[in-house]
């Protein structure tokens, strides 16, 4: 939601990407598969695609697809 937040949960280890723990720092890539651990649930992706600028949250599902929730 937010780069604070998703700066938190990295740092607690609660973010993987392709199966590793990344640091805050690191670019997304196209092909890329997060699995997010954000309170109770569990939530696995695939980004499609990166975009250049800000989404707004309807253009959310041409970027990400959801692989689990």
């Amino acid at each position: 939601k937010t780069k604070l937040k998703a700066k938190k949960l990295t740092y607690n280890g609660n973010i993987q990407i392709n199966n590793e723990e990344k640091k805050s720092s690191y670019s997304v890539k196209a092909g890329d598969v997060l699995d997010i651990k954000y309170f109770n649930k569990n939530i696995k992706i695939r980004v499609k695609e990166v975009p250049s600028e800000n989404l707004r949250k309807e253009d959310i599902e041409n970027y990400i697809e959801v692989l689990s929730s």
